[in-house]
């Protein structure tokens, strides 16, 4: 049977490694985003966090709980991280619709209620057909999403990181949507 000191431990080790993933997580998309030095303080938090926990499974190498919990910490860090990730929803996206009900007019409805909708004509499989493109915030993505699935429920979208945006119309809400 485990002591309480050893369970202790085991749980340190799991709750450590969630937290260290977790920043590493968010660490790699702010850096992307291209914020090297918000990345670098929370690498600095990270690698303290891990060495922490490393240091603590390696001296007790003996206990293979500690060893599972360093690997279930290590899953569960990288699930937490794309919670947190979700949540923050930093930067901006470009999503493309191609919708065979009305895009001109869904072009027009989105303009009315804020979004910079780019069109232009694309060749598919069956002939001509509008594209839409839109840039916005990446918190705005659920809401656009929305309207979109509301006006053509198969419409094909597609989202795309942008990293960097500069001039044109990125999406600014105007009035209550639908």
């Amino acid at each position: 049977m485990l002591d309480t000191a050893a369970i202790i431990g085991a749980l340190l080790i799991f709750f450590a490694r969630v937290i260290d993933v977790s920043i590493a997580t968010v660490r790699v998309i702010i850096l992307v985003r291209g914020k090297k030095y918000l990345a670098g303080v929370l690498g600095f938090v990270e690698s303290i966090v891990y060495i922490l926990a490393l240091g603590f499974v390696v001296s007790r190498l003996n206990n293979p709980i500690n060893i599972i919990m360093y690997g279930l910490g290590f899953a569960f860090g990288n699930i937490v991280g794309g919670f947190i990730e979700e949540r923050m929803a930093v930067g901006y996206i470009t999503v493309q619709v191609i919708s065979m009900k009305d895009p001109h007019e869904l072009c027009n409805y989105l303009r009315e209620i804020g979004y910079g909708v780019t069109t232009w004509e694309g060749e598919g499989r069956e002939g001509m057909h509008s594209v839409l493109s839109i840039t916005l915030s990446r918190k705005e993505l659920s809401r656009l999403m929305k309207i979109i699935d509301e006006w053509d429920s198969y419409a094909f979208v597609t989202v795309q990181d942008a990293r960097n945006t500069k001039g044109g119309v990125v999406y600014r809400a105007r009035q209550k949507h639908k």
